[in-house]
């Protein structure tokens, strides 16, 4: 009885491995045909080709934006895709006006041109531009320790560098990016007349990098101009003003916010053939900055979601679950479109399962990282072997995306794409972020690692492992 008993588990054992083994083979077999598909015959580069050069920057509210939301819903529509919409979202509109110019005065009529741009959402100087002495501080809490009597009257100089040795770039980012963000809010506390930003760049160079800013609660009439310098601009400045405290810096923009208007997030879907309540998002943000033409910040991001779609079309695959498309507007200055679409689908009650953003540049993609509980990341871990052929090993708890944040509730898995991050900031928020910098090959990888990953939840879902089980991961 117990031979007997033996065998049958033993040839249990063998036919579940023999299963797993099979299941395994045709998941590698599927991600071999998604990585063919995207490298031979993509579609990405050529999307993003024309964002770049035939649109150009998509600030949330211009012209352009409008373009992009008409061009994308028509290339959206050309796929056959089950649905395509547009959905209605009110964004903030600022302009730049003319370009803006500074300039460093050592001693009266000793003067060096310096490279800046407006900060996202600055107002404008007076007509005839601001000039001032300049005050340096290293962050927003050296304030207080000069105070009133120190900075009053002054051009606060916030130039806090990014740290050079953290690998993770956004780390680094994201130590000194609120001096971008609010220090013209809180410099103007003291009575400042105006603020100059040290550029969120690793690299020594003579881009200026915008980037969004917020007054917060500060009365209109009591706000003041802010700009950001370029890296090597900030260097020679710091340097000079060692030398010379007395100096003055000169600078002139003429930025002006406008009403609200209305813009449009661009959606598509597949809608699944079993499971057709459970949605999956994928996608990146439709916006850009003025200054460059957004090929990595988000242009590439939208074009590889939409590639995912693609190429489920391409290759034949019928998804069981919803799949959608999501191109969100007014990421860099306001979230509107994220926000919007979590708030729609709410009232809908939607059940998102999953949603995955590109937001990260068109580099070569390294990975993921997950925001989710440890059992749903268990889950996925399960999936890495399937990746690592294409050398993707980054599989970690952590952030996802701004604009699919908005979706996190209950049970919702969130991802963020994940390439090498190493040279964006060389690019982030510029003029040079254009589409010469983005490499074919590189964009493809991604859009089919993106491709991947959704094709992996669609097929198992994303499942709970009882709350014992959990605690013990």
């Amino acid at each position: 009885m117990k031979k007997i008993f033996f065998t049958v588990l033993g040839l249990l054992i063998i036919n579940t491995v023999t299963a797993q083994n099979s299941q395994e083979q045709s998941d590698s077999l599927m991600l071999r045909k998604i990585y063919d598909m995207s490298l031979m015959q993509g579609k990405s580069y050529d999307w993003l080709d024309h964002l770049s050069n035939k649109i150009g920057g998509r600030l949330s509210g211009s012209y352009q934006a409008q373009q992009a939301v008409e061009y994308t819903k028509e290339e959206l529509e050309s796929l056959g895709l089950d649905k395509v919409w547009l959905q209605p979202v009110m964004v903030p509109k600022w302009t730049r006006g003319s370009k803006e110019f500074a300039y460093v005065e050592t001693s009266p009529g000793t003067t060096r041109t310096v490279n800046i741009t407006a900060l996202g959402g600055s107002v404008a100087t007076p007509a005839g531009g601001t000039k001032a002495q300049v005050i340096e501080v290293q962050g927003i809490e050296d304030l207080e320790h000069y105070g009133r009597e120190q900075i009053e009257g002054k051009i606060v100089f916030f130039n806090r560098p990014m740290r050079p040795d953290l690998i993770s770039t956004f780390e680094a980012y994201g130590g000194c990016v609120d001096q971008r963000y609010s220090g013209a809010a809180e410099a103007g506390k003291y009575g400042a007349a105006g603020v100059i930003v040290r550029s969120m760049n690793l690299r020594m160079d003579d881009y200026p990098h915008t980037g969004s800013m917020s007054y917060g609660s500060t009365p209109v009439s009591e706000r003041i101009p802010a700009a950001a310098i370029s890296t090597n601009d900030a260097a020679y400045l710091s340097g000079i003003l060692k030398m010379n405290k007395d100096l003055q810096l000169y600078f002139k923009q003429n930025s002006e916010q406008h009403e609200d208007v209305q813009s449009y997030n661009v959606i598509g879907e597949i809608t699944g053939s079993e499971y057709p309540e459970e949605i999956l998002v994928v996608g990146g943000h439709l916006d850009s900055w003025d200054i460059g033409d957004g090929a990595h910040d988000d242009g590439a991001g939208v074009v590889q979601s939409m590639e995912v779609l693609r190429l489920f079309k391409e290759i034949g695959y019928k998804p069981k679950r919803t799949i959608r498309v999501v191109l969100f507007m007014n990421e860099e200055n306001g979230l509107r479109g994220g926000n919007k679409y979590a708030e729609v689908a709410k009232s809908k009650n939607e059940k998102h399962i999953f949603a995955l953003e590109s937001d990260a540049g068109g580099f070569t993609p390294r990975g993921f990282s997950f925001d989710a509980d440890k059992a749903q990341f268990a889950q996925i871990q399960s999936w890495k072997e399937l990746f690592k052929p294409y050398l993707i090993h980054y599989f970690e708890l952590g952030g996802s995306g701004a604009d699919v944040g908005p979706l996190k509730q209950g049970d919702v898995v969130l991802a963020g794409l994940r390439p090498d991050s190493q040279r964006y900031f060389d690019h982030h928020h510029a003029a040079n972020d254009t589409f010469e910098h983005v490499n074919k090959r590189e964009l493809e990888l991604g859009a089919a690692t993106m491709a991947s990953l959704v094709y992996l939840v669609d097929n198992y879902g994303i499942k709970r492992i009882n709350t014992d089980v959990e605690e013990k991961l």
